[in-house]
C-alpha cells in the first residue's frame, strides 16, 4: 500500500481507491525529513554517511553515469552503500569530494537508522559474499538448457525446443541481471564480463546499456521522470497518469497484448537490433557488440540445416517466449503500485517498503523467479546473492512491522492477477487501477 504522502501529493496525483489488500502504513516523507532535504544544495550536494558532500565534480563524469543526479539533494547513504559495496575506490574518491559536518537536523529518520544497521549485521554475517557452486550450478542450468534446445530442434521436436529455449533465454536474463549486481563472483570486473557473455549470447542484449537503466530503477522505483521502468510508452502504460496521452485503442488492448506476449516481444526485437547495440556502439564497448554479434552466427551454423525461413520463424517463436517468461514476471514486483512523483524524495525502505510486492516463498516460484520473487530484499539489499533473500525475509519483515511499515507479499497468481488488472483497467480508463 502506498503511504498517504505517496498517493496524494497535489492535484496531479488524486487518490487512488482504498487498498483492497490489508497492510501497515507509514506516512513518506515526513514534513520533517521534507525540512532537512530543503537545506541541502539541490543542484549538487547530497549527504552521505552523516556529511554534506558537494559531488558536483562527479556530476558529468559519475563512473555510474548518470544515476548520481536522482540522488541531489537527498540522503544518498543507502544508495552509496548498496552500489559501492564491492567497490575499492568509491570511498577514496568520495573522501577527495568537498564535504562539511551535518546539520543536527539532517540527521535520518530511525527507520533509515535501524535499516543501516542490519545491513551491517547481514555483511558481517556473511550474506553479501558469493558462492562459487551457486555459480556453477546457475551457468551449467542455462548451457545444458542451450544444448538441449539445440538438440531437439535437431530432432524434430521444434515446439517442445522452443519452449526450452525461450525459458533458456529467460534464465539468462535473470543470471545478467546477478551479473549486473556483482553478486555472482563479487568481482566487478568479472561479474561484468560474464553479464556481457550471458547478455550478449544469451539474449542478444547490453549489460552495460542494462546496469546504465536499472541501477536508476533500484534508486528510484517507481518514481516519476525517474525510474526507466515506468517510461514505457508509447507501447504500455503502467499507470494512469502516463497512460493519458496513448492511443485509446491501443490502451484498451494492452493487458491482453503484454500477457499474451505479442508486447513482450516487440519490445524484445527493439532491445536487441536498436537500443542495446545502438548504446554498446554509443560508449565502444566492443567486447559486448562481439558477443551479440557471435549470437547471430551460432544460430545460423546451428541451425541453417532448416533454411533461412524456418530458422528465422524458430528465432522469432524462440524470442516471444523468452521475452514474455522474463517481461511479466519483472512485472509483478511494483507496476501495480503507486508511483512516486517527481519532486517528492522518499528514503530508500521507504522505495522497497511502499512500492515493491513479493511474491510466494516456494521452491517452484523460487526457481521460477530466480529468486527476485523477494524483490523487498533486493531492493533493500541488490548487491546480496539473491538465494540469501529467503534466510533474512523474516528480519526483514519484522524491520518494517518495527516502523509501521507495509511488508507486502502475495500468492505468485495473485500477484499476475493484479498485475494484468492494472494494465487494464488503465487501458478502460477505470477507477479500478492500483487496488492492492
Amino acid at each position: 500500500m502506498t503511504s498517504k504522502a505517496d498517493a496524494q501529493p497535489d492535484a496531479l496525483f488524486p487518490a487512488t481507491n482504498p487498498s483492497t489488500h490489508q497492510s501497515l502504513v507509514r506516512d513518506a516523507p515526513s514534513e520533517a525529513e521534507d525540512m532537512r532535504l530543503t537545506q541541502l544544495d539541490q543542484s549538487k550536494e547530497m549527504i552521505i554517511r552523516g556529511r554534506v558532500y558537494d559531488v558536483s565534480p562527479f556530476l558529468k563524469r559519475h563512473p555510474g553515469g548518470s544515476i548520481i543526479n536522482f540522488q541531489l539533494g537527498t540522503d544518498a547513504t543507502d544508495a552509496y552503500n548498496n552500489f559501492h559495496i564491492r567497490s575499492k575506490k568509491a570511498d577514496k574518491m568520495l573522501k577527495a569530494l568537498p564535504s562539511k559536518d551535518i546539520d543536527p537536523a539532517l540527521a535520518g529518520d530511525a527507520l533509515s537508522k535501524d535499516y543501516e544497521k542490519l545491513r551491517q549485521e547481514l555483511e558481517d554475517e556473511g550474506y553479501f559474499r558469493t558462492n562459487l557452486a551457486h555459480i556453477t550450478y546457475r551457468i551449467s542450468e542455462v548451457v545444458a538448457m542451450y544444448l538441449a534446445f539445440g538438440a531437439l530442434v535437431w530432432s524434430g521436436y521444434w515446439w517442445l525446443a522452443v519452449l526450452v529455449g525461450g525459458i533458456a533465454q529467460g534464465r539468462c536474463g535473470w543470471l545478467q541481471h546477478e551479473g549486473g549486481h556483482y553478486s555472482l563472483t563479487g568481482n566487478i570486473k568479472l561479474d561484468r564480463h560474464l553479464q556481457m557473455i550471458t547478455y550478449g549470447l544469451g539474449c542478444g542484449m547490453s549489460g552495460c546499456y542494462w546496469r546504465n537503466q536499472h541501477n536508476k530503477h533500484h534508486a528510484t522505483p517507481q518514481k516519476l521522470g525517474a525510474d526507466p521502468d515506468l517510461q514505457t510508452m508509447p507501447l504500455l502504460a503502467f499507470h494512469k497518469i502516463i497512460g493519458k496521452k496513448g492511443n485509446k485503442l491501443w490502451m484498451k488492448l494492452q493487458a491482453p497484448l503484454f500477457f499474451s506476449g505479442p508486447l513482450c516481444t516487440l519490445v524484445a526485437w527493439v532491445w536487441q537490433f536498436i537500443q542495446h547495440p545502438h548504446h554498446a556502439l554509443r560508449v565502444n564497448n566492443f567486447t559486448e557488440l562481439t558477443y551479440m554479434a557471435a549470437r547471430y552466427v551460432l544460430w545460423h551454423f546451428a541451425f541453417r540445416h532448416m533454411g533461412l525461413a524456418s530458422s528465422l520463424q524458430l528465432y522469432a517463436v524462440y524470442v516471444a517466449i523468452g521475452a514474455t517468461y522474463i517481461f511479466t514476471n519483472f512485472a509483478v514486483s511494483h507496476t501495480h503500485k503507486d508511483v512516486v512523483p517527481k519532486s517528492k524524495h522518499i528514503s530508500w525502505s521507504l522505495y522497497s517498503a511502499n512500492h515493491t510486492t513479493n511474491c510466494s516463498n516456494n521452491f517452484m516460484v523460487n526457481w521460477w523467479m530466480a529468486y527476485l520473487n523477494f524483490q523487498i530484499e533486493h531492493h533493500l539489499f541488490p548487491s546480496m546473492p539473491q538465494y540469501n533473500h529467503p534466510k533474512i525475509s523474516p528480519r526483514v519483515k519484522a524491520l518494517f512491522e518495527k516502523h509501521g511499515v507495509e511488508y507486502d507479499v502475495r500468492p505468485y497468481f495473485e500477484c499476475m492477477r493484479v498485475t494484468y488488472n492494472n494494465l487494464w483497467a488503465i487501458g478502460h480508463n477505470s477507477d479500478r487501477t492500483h487496488q492492492d
